[in-house]
């Protein structure tokens, strides 16, 4: 018998604890996790019913001393309604508001016009000392709510990356950049009802605690504020120097694929859309559009015939200024004939004839093979929205054209973000890396997790990609700008490419319209930075080295200098 009531003692302490857990438990949610989100219950008691007190998850930059900063967060402010039916002096009414805060007067009479309707909104995003004031006035025809919305303290500032939030029909969240690709984590559940704080307790656990809330967080990125404005900075000079058409850039880590800065212009400012705002400048070109990219794509050519053992830098070839395939001829970008030259040679003269003899050498089928290996042709699984893959059907086809044209990157079409992604592997060591923004995210619920982008993949040998870093770091010290370009004690490997804009739907190419673009990475021979520059149809001028070698070079030797990257040489 005292047995059995020991056993029912213990029964029922485990019973009490239990329930103090699960208590504890509902307390810690309801108070810490879910404390913001009752607070927003809370203020709502003094807006009517309809109004939903607006919630979302952040978006941070980090600082490269790991501090973070706000990119997309909320904003307070406070919502002025009067009710129409309790107006009296309609213009009296008017001065006394706007003599507090601006209010358009023809919006506002057309609103407590409604002599019917209990509820007009007359002025949002109002200060909370403007609110004051107008409460202070204690008429009761004016009534004051607390609002929220999304705010980019940074304005514009990678507003490509960022994307912004609005209405699409009657969807209201993420439009373009992060705010859209994590939708399911920033986004918020704002529908959920007042319910009995102890019904809850006993309601079912795992309603509770629901795996849809366990994925809402905030962001935060690998998007270094200072880096981004400099690049910005360095973009939009190009874009009024030479009134291209748009401007672009990417700063990213060549090792890991973390993307630093990503910029274009014409740009955004996601806080001061309008109806009328033209959504083509909204589109993120790195990911979501395709360029013929010219002789940047020298590099990965001969990065290829080295690697395939068909050439060295050494090799020499037979310049004679021009080829013909398929009864298709195609010249240097001067037409002038050299001679006897060798594959350095080629990258430092930028020489079509020297890297479609590359091709020969090493033969078509091995050629595309590598070309598809650094990934041209297939999406890069980068976390933006939209993304798109290069064109590459040329590289199929049974013609020697086609693959000498591509081998310096005509005839083939690849996004930015494939552009960059394949060019790293010449620098770090052979790898395809991920590119990627963000780096973590804090769970609403609490913890965190990092985002790991996925395996590398092994597509050059690292003798390879030592060596083609050599032969780019001689195109730096020896013929960008004449050697003029070469920075003192810093290795930098670096390509221009310049390359003729097709008309499209077949019919050729413009004999005055080029996409410019630049690629170098440094310290050369173990790259903490690989940078991306194009530029869209630059007016009055023909070649990228005049349009983008300085903004490269200003943007390495700020970076350089705010990292503190020592010298190497």
């Amino acid at each position: 018998m005292r047995q059995e009531s020991l056993s029912r003692i213990r029964i029922f302490s485990f019973l009490i604890i239990g329930f103090a857990l699960i208590l504890a438990g509902r307390l810690y949610f309801v108070q810490i996790v879910s404390g913001e989100e009752f607070l927003g219950k809370a203020d709502r008691q003094y807006v009517q019913s309809s109004y939903d007190y607006y919630n979302r998850g952040s978006i941070f930059f980090e600082t490269k001393d790991g501090d973070i900063v706000p990119a997309a967060t909320l904003k307070n402010g406070f919502i002025i309604a009067v009710n129409p039916t309790l107006v009296g002096d309609k213009d009296l009414l008017y001065e006394k508001l706007n003599a507090i805060t601006p209010i358009d007067k023809d919006e506002y009479l057309k609103r407590v016009g409604k002599v019917t309707d209990p509820y007009e909104e007359i002025a949002r995003r109002v200060s909370s000392e403007a609110a004051t004031k107008v409460e202070a006035l204690g008429d009761e025809a004016v009534t004051v709510y607390k609002e929220r919305w999304r705010f980019y303290p940074g304005n514009s500032m990678a507003s490509h990356v960022l994307g912004f939030v609005g209405y699409n029909d009657d969807d209201f969240g993420g439009r373009y950049g992060l705010e859209r690709y994590y939708e399911d984590t920033l986004g918020r559940n704002n529908d959920s009802v007042f319910v009995n704080f102890f019904a809850e307790i006993f309601s079912n656990i795992q309603d509770g605690i629901s795996t849809v809330e366990s994925l809402e967080g905030d962001l935060v990125t690998s998007i270094e504020p200072s880096v981004q404005a400099f690049l910005e900075q360095e973009v939009r000079k190009v874009e009024e120097n030479w009134s291209s058409d748009f401007t672009g850039g990417i700063i990213m880590d060549p090792s890991t694929g973390a993307i630093y800065a990503m910029a274009l212009t014409p740009s955004f400012d996601p806080n001061n859309l309008t109806d009328e705002s033209d959504a083509s400048i909204f589109s993120n070109k790195f990911v979501e559009s395709v360029f013929e990219m010219g002789s940047i794509i020298k590099p990965l050519t001969m990065a290829a015939g080295i690697d395939a053992g068909a050439v060295t830098a050494a090799t020499t070839y037979y310049d004679a200024g021009t080829v013909t395939l398929n009864n298709k001829t195609f010249s240097n970008f001067d037409g002038r004939a050299r001679g006897i030259v060798n594959m350095q040679e080629v990258l430092n003269q930028s020489l079509n004839t020297g890297v479609a003899f590359v091709v020969g050498q090493m033969g078509k089928g091995s050629f595309a093979k590598y070309m598809l290996d650094f990934g041209i042709g297939e999406e890069t699984g980068v976390d933006l929205p939209n993304e798109t893959h290069g064109l590459v059907e040329n590289l199929k086809s049974p013609r020697d054209i086609e693959f000498a044209t591509a081998s310096f990157g005509q005839g083939i079409a690849m996004t930015p973000i494939e552009t960059i992604r394949a060019l790293a592997t010449l620098g770090n060591g052979g790898k395809l890396v991920n590119p990627h923004v963000v780096k973590k995210i804090n769970y609403k619920i609490g913890g965190f997790k990092n985002v790991t982008p996925g395996l590398d993949k092994q597509v050059l040998k690292p003798e390879t990609s030592e060596e083609i870093t050599r032969m780019l770091v001689n195109v730096v010290d020896v013929a960008l700008l004449g050697g003029e370009a070469k920075i003192p004690n810093y290795s930098v490997a670096a390509k221009t490419g310049t390359a003729q804009i097709s008309k499209g739907g077949g019919g050729g190419y413009y004999d005055d319209r080029y996409l410019h673009s630049f690629f170098g990475y440094f310290p050369a021979y173990d790259p903490d930075f690989i940078v991306f520059l194009f530029s869209y149809d630059p007016k009055g001028v023909k070649y990228a080295s005049e349009t983008l070698t300085t903004p490269f070079m200003d943007i390495t030797k700020f970076l350089i200098n705010y990292y503190e990257i020592p010298p190497d040489r």
